[in-house]
């Protein structure tokens, strides 16, 4: 007996096992599952389905609608240009907005919870005529979530406050805050009126060019950083009708410091820079009123002609020669490109040392530009780049103690150190012979 009950328990031990088991694996892939999504869908749209958003809140209603070329345009309270990134982000807001949980599914009162008069109405209007009104009320006692309802909906939702505050935009929030407007990449001309000069800049697919007060090579980094520096001049919004005031009095008592004109495939658009005391000022073509604007953007517009010039004397830039000639106090030097192999008649050279020369002519720029001073040249240099497409051929003739240097079939003189032009010649002398190839 005290046996069959011995295996009796320990048949009973086991089935209890092999339960806890199986139970414990239960919970386990219960554990694994991802928790079930609770928030409820209020709105669900494609954004690009999107045609108008209309803000109605307590102090102004802001109308935005997506017009010609799919771009957003403010017409209400008034017609404004849109800041194209805050109108989108504004879109996708409210094409889908979420609840955590439902309050009560038919409210009895509304007023208890601030929706009865929403502080804040979102209409969404749709590409297929339909509008889907958004309700947003008051905030829960721990000012975490919000109330709101879907209208034709009975149902009370709860979202995060943030829903409330991402929704809730007026017009200066979506303003295009840009004085100017224009494409930078499809900038074709620019004008600037500054220090007494008149300065006039063409543009080439990518290339600039100085085309007034006479043709020029230009500094096409130093044109690109002052049309970005326009291009980011913005209006402060934030400024009250007192202060629109005292800006427009200082601009105009203020002394003239610069006019820049920017013309795109849209038109031409004008900004006016002057300068009150310490404070700089500008006028817009683009934009009603007179802002007051940064120091940096007054000091960015503030540029003679020769801030522009181009100062290289070699344009062939970090694409590497195909030719390089070199004459200087009787001798000379001619390296020329053959596949990734430099010769000089007919012997394979060092590509290091030519190397180095080729940087020593790309260093080569001008400490100066100046009127007269050049002479009787005494070295003469040619370099032909892009594939025999360009021949940029350089004299320099000796000046005291630097040199001058002309570009052939170009007016301007370059004043160049001679510790520059003394460490290209340096260098073309300093080319050798490759190491001939040691056989295994």
């Amino acid at each position: 007996m005290r046996a069959g009950g011995l295996i009796v328990a320990t048949l009973v031990l086991a089935g209890l096992g092999v339960a806890l088991y199986i139970s414990n694996k239960d919970e386990e892939k219960k554990a694994a599952k991802p928790p079930a999504d609770t928030t409820v869908k209020i709105v669900s749209l494609l954004e690009p389905d999107i045609k108008k958003i209309e803000i109605k809140a307590k102090n102004e209603d802001t109308v935005l609608e997506r017009g010609s070329g799919n771009k957003w345009q403010i017409t209400a309270p008034a017609a404004y240009g849109a800041d194209q990134d805050a109108a989108t982000n504004l879109a996708f807001a409210v094409a889908n907005i979420a609840a955590d949980r439902v309050i009560e599914e038919k409210a009895a009162d509304l007023g208890s919870y601030g929706l009865k008069t929403p502080s804040v109405e979102v209409d969404i209007g749709a590409k297929n005529g339909k509008t889907t009104k958004v309700l947003l009320g008051d905030d829960n006692p721990t000012g975490s979530t919000t109330y709101a309802m879907l209208a034709g909906d009975p149902r009370v939702f709860s979202v995060i406050s943030s829903v409330k505050t991402g929704l809730s935009k007026s017009a200066k929030d979506l303003r295009d805050k840009r004085l100017l407007t224009f494409d930078q990449d499809k900038v074709s001309r620019l004008e600037l009126q500054a220090q007494k000069q008149d300065i006039e800049f063409g543009r080439d697919k990518d290339q600039w060019q100085i085309v007034k007060p006479q043709p020029l090579r230009a500094d096409g980094l130093q044109v690109e950083e002052l049309l970005r520096k326009v291009k980011d001049a913005k209006m402060d919004l934030s400024l009250s009708d007192e202060d629109l005031k005292k800006a427009a009095s200082a601009f105009a008592a203020g002394a003239p410091v610069a006019t820049v004109k920017v013309t795109d495939p849209s038109g031409a658009e004008e900004l006016q820079v002057r300068k009150n005391k310490d404070d700089y000022y500008a006028k817009s073509s683009v934009v009603e009123g007179i802002y007051k604007v940064s120091s940096d953007l007054g000091d960015g517009v503030n540029k003679a002609l020769d801030d522009f010039r181009n100062k290289k004397l070699f344009d062939f830039g970090f694409s590497d020669p195909d030719k390089v000639e070199l004459h200087a106090g009787g001798k000379n030097y001619s390296f020329q490109k053959s596949g990734d192999d430099w010769l000089s008649s007919g012997k394979k050279m060092d590509s290091i040392s030519v190397q180095n020369l080729i940087d020593k002519l790309r260093e080569i720029s001008a400490a100066k530009f100046v009127d007269t001073g050049f002479t009787t040249p005494a070295i003469d240099v040619a370099v032909t780049s892009n594939q025999g497409k360009r021949v940029e051929k350089v004299s320099f003739s000796k000046a005291d103690k630097t040199y001058i240097a002309r570009r052939e079939n170009e007016p301007s003189l370059y004043e160049v150190t001679a510790k520059n032009v003394d460490d290209m010649v340096r260098a073309a002398a300093d080319v050798k012979e490759a190491a001939p190839v040691k056989k295994k």
